[in-house]
């Protein structure tokens, strides 16, 4: 299935954004692809919270409705003084917009479609829509929708109020050259409580698109000094990434490799039966799957498959799992997927592994982020979205971090690569907890084994101690 974009043009999308206060639009429905009918309307758009309604003609008009208010298909008369209708000219400057008849209802919250009285919209499950000014809202019927009633495409919006500026930051960042420096050394540096391993093992997990290959890209790029595009990335609605990969990062062309390796996944998906098996989780997370091994989500990997690592030691383990998560999308995480993200969190508490959430494209998610990305922890969007997933993943909001990666830019910056090294500062501070509550059968090599001395290089087959 295609990804479902918006028909709003950017000079549309621009006068229907001046209708709110710092708006994000997130499109929930589209006609011509979930279909005209108040069912597939209810299905994507109730219980949704502020919403607005674009319709469109064949006369060129663009028109529709907002509220506050959910659809909970009641069939109560809602009251709502902030809703209100509109038309947006295809000339000029201002768009229409027509408050409620006091003391009349807003809408009417049935199983039909939006039935705002002077706007009844899907009527008769067709791609029409009925016209009564006066009934609610009123209006000049010419002015609103040039009097064509048939419909060439109807979408529905949530709108979120982006809000400003918090007085202060919710955390303290320090945006300098000589902070970027210290995160750098502080990285390159890092060695393990437990001699024998030497690179810290931290899983990408995270639905389709949410930035996983990008966030590994982003950090190579950093550390390398330019951009460079290792790991496939993409946009659409199905993983680009099928196999599990394990990417070495280095410090600039050719120089050494990072106490890290960074693991990516194939994305999760809404389906059951679609994108990264819970039984690969496990296998990956004990250190069972070979690097490149493509996965099947119809068939898990078996112990006697050619991609299964038979012996395994702790330097093939998983050290800490990362949730990747698009700040875009935080409010349009389906019940499927957070009941995903609840199993694997499940899962992953069982076996004993921290757990950070990545919050990645907050620049897309609020435009005071892009315009200065030094004001990540001063959004109040951000802040919210933040909050939102640390409640509804069950994740302490100290796990929560906004990260930007690098996409269409041919040039590093310096505060998009404070966040990443910060967020990997926190991985590696993560697996430091990972490996203090490793418990050793035999007590008298604790010595041997819990060491800050590094005497052998990475990768050493004398080094590697067999714990599974």
């Amino acid at each position: 299935m295609s990804v479902v974009t918006s028909s709003l043009s950017k000079g549309q999308q621009k006068k229907m954004l001046s209708l709110f206060s710092h708006p994000r639009l997130h499109l929930l429905y589209k006609a011509t692809v979930h279909g005209f009918t108040a069912a597939a309307f209810h299905s994507r758009c109730d219980q949704q919270g502020p919403t607005v309604i674009v319709a469109y003609n064949a006369a060129g008009f663009v028109f529709g409705g907002y509220t506050s208010k959910d659809y909970t298909q009641n069939g109560q008369a809602i009251m709502d003084k902030e809703a209100f209708l509109y038309s947006i000219p295809a000339e000029g400057d201002k768009p229409l917009r027509v408050a409620g008849i006091s003391g009349q209802c807003a809408f009417t919250d049935g199983a039909t479609g939006p039935n705002y009285g002077a706007l009844v919209f899907l009527h008769d499950d067709k791609a029409e829509f009925q016209s009564n000014p006066g009934t609610s809202f009123n209006f000049q019927a010419a002015e609103m929708h040039g009097n064509d009633l048939k419909l060439t495409e109807f979408e529905v919006y949530r709108v979120e109020d982006l809000g400003d500026l918090l007085p202060k930051p919710w955390r303290n960042i320090q945006w300098t050259a000589e902070r970027k420096q210290q995160l750098m050394k502080t990285i390159q540096s890092y060695k393990s409580e437990i001699k024998t391993v030497h690179q810290a093992r931290v899983l990408l997990v995270g639905p389709v698109g949410a930035g996983k290959s990008s966030f590994f890209n982003s950090i190579n790029s950093a550390f390398r000094g330019n951009m460079t595009c290792q790991a496939i990335a993409g946009t659409g609605d199905k993983s680009v990434t099928t196999q599990f990969r394990t990417y070495n990062i280095k410090a600039g062309k050719g120089g050494v490799p990072l106490p890290l390796i960074l693991c990516d996944t194939m994305g999760l998906e809404e389906k059951a039966d679609a994108g990264l098996d819970m039984e690969d989780l496990v296998s990956i997370y004990k250190g069972h799957v070979k690097d490149r091994y493509q996965f099947s989500p119809s068939n898990p990997l078996l112990a006697d498959a050619p991609g299964y690592k038979q012996r395994v030691t702790l330097n093939d383990m998983i050290h800490c799992v990362v949730y990747v998560i698009d700040a875009c999308k935080v409010s349009l995480l389906t019940a499927n997927m957070l009941d995903k993200f609840a199993a694997i969190r499940k899962k992953t508490n069982q076996l004993g592994l921290p757990q950070i959430l990545l919050l990645t494209k907050v620049e897309e998610a609020c435009p005071l982020v892009a315009e200065d990305l030094k004001n990540v922890y001063r959004s109040v969007y951000i802040e919210k979205k933040a909050r939102e997933l640390s409640d509804s993943l069950g994740i302490p909001l100290s796990c929560v971090l906004p990260v930007k990666n690098y996409s269409g830019e041919l040039d590093l910056d310096l505060e998009t690569d404070i966040l990443l090294f910060s967020a990997v500062q926190q991985m590696l501070n993560y697996t430091d907890s990972f490996f203090e509550n490793q418990v050793i059968e035999d007590q008298d090599q604790l010595d041997l084994y819990r060491s800050n001395e590094h005497l052998r290089p990475v990768g050493s087959e004398e080094t590697k101690h067999r714990i599974v």
